[in-house]
């Protein structure tokens, strides 16, 4: 796989790392600080990532044990000797709005590097398609990513069921798309993640669903959960977290399942003849 640019090359270096480990919720924060600090984490002290990922200095110390090495610095010591050449954007010299956008170039970057391996994605798309009906599942701040991906979807797929509420009935909607013939389940799972989203993917996959889901990293609760997961990270430089990427990558999704259903492109141009004919939409 090849590098997206000298932030997603580090990123994916990073992801490499955490691959694989069983990470503490703490472990994950700072792992996930690391990605979203991927370009100035060679260059930052255990006391700055620290305080960046908002965990005490020995939480980093026994982070950098968990990867295996032998401390914080063996661990950055590590990360200079794989860094790209040229540091790029010079993020302690910006201000908090232009660090936020920049942390939302350097997930773009880091999921075009991703995507130089179309196969998962391609892969879901068809587990998508041949889903009927499709369940799309996000709850609380993934509400919206599954609504948005389950109004397009609806377009060209002849049975969507968006799921962005919880509590009780919640395992029941899932039993009673599963009984209708669903074969695959979309979840989008985005931090935080609450805790009934994953006893709603335990449900589906004991009841037979493959999960498709979108997550902030392969590093990330729902991972345990999920059959197929499509990692795309956010970014928290703002009070509330930025997704740009996780957008994306749902509209990436969806080019996927059109290429996987046969009469996608009809079915949209039957729907921009109705509209033209109710003048749905203002030229």
């Amino acid at each position: 796989m090849t590098d997206g640019g000298s932030g997603g090359g580090a990123s994916a270096r990073l992801q490499q790392l955490f691959e694989g480990r069983r990470l503490t919720p703490t472990q994950r924060r700072i792992a996930h600080c690391l990605v979203l600090q991927a370009a100035d984490v060679p260059f930052l002290s255990s006391v700055e990532l620290a305080h960046l990922a908002g965990v005490s200095q020995p939480s980093v110390t026994r982070f950098a044990v968990a990867l295996g090495f032998d401390g914080y610095p063996a661990l950055r010591a590590h990360l200079r000797a794989v860094a790209p050449a040229g540091h790029g954007f010079d993020g302690r010299s910006a201000n908090p709005y232009q660090r936020a956008v920049q942390a939302e170039i350097d997930n773009l970057r880091h999921l075009a590097s991703l995507l130089t391996d179309p196969g998962p994605v391609e892969r879901a798309g068809r587990l998508l398609a041949a889903s009927r009906p499709l369940p799309v599942l996000g709850l609380r701040a993934s509400a919206a990513q599954a609504r948005g991906f389950a109004y397009f979807a609806a377009k060209v797929h002849s049975d969507v069921r968006l799921f962005d509420e919880g509590g009780s009935l919640l395992a029941d909607r899932i039993d009673t798309a599963r009984q209708a013939g669903a074969s695959a389940l979309l979840c989008f799972a985005l931090p935080r993640h609450p805790r009934e989203l994953l006893d709603a993917l335990a449900h589906a996959r004991g009841a037979g669903l493959t999960v498709v889901t979108v997550a902030d990293g392969t590093f990330a609760p729902v991972a345990a959960h999920s059959d197929l997961l499509l990692p795309a990270a956010v970014g928290t430089g703002l009070v509330f977290d930025t997704v740009g990427a996780p957008m994306l990558l749902g509209q990436v999704l969806l080019e996927a399942m059109c290429d996987a259903l046969p009469d996608a492109q009809a079915r949209l141009e039957e729907f921009d003849a109705r509209a033209a004919a109710r003048g749905l939409f203002v030229d």
